[in-house]
């Protein structure tokens, strides 16, 4: 096993960094595509399936960040 260099821990983050902003910039571009916005429906006018939708999305979105920058 090798020693632990500090570089290892700032990479990780940078990386975390990154693929955090990426999804909320694909998620925010993702809102403004909707006719109508997201959080409103989902909250005020309480659409379980919509919120199914975004959150697998959100999964995807994640899935693909994540393998994109590994």
């Amino acid at each position: 096993m090798t020693e632990f260099h500090p570089t290892y821990l700032l990479n990780a983050v940078l990386y975390a960094a990154v693929g955090i902003v990426v999804f909320f910039i694909a998620f925010a571009a993702l809102d403004k595509l909707t006719p109508y916005p997201l959080w409103k429906e989902i909250v005020e006018n309480k659409n379980i399936a919509l919120a199914i939708l975004i959150g697998a999305i959100a999964i995807g979105l994640c899935v693909i960040i994540a393998s994109t920058m590994h």
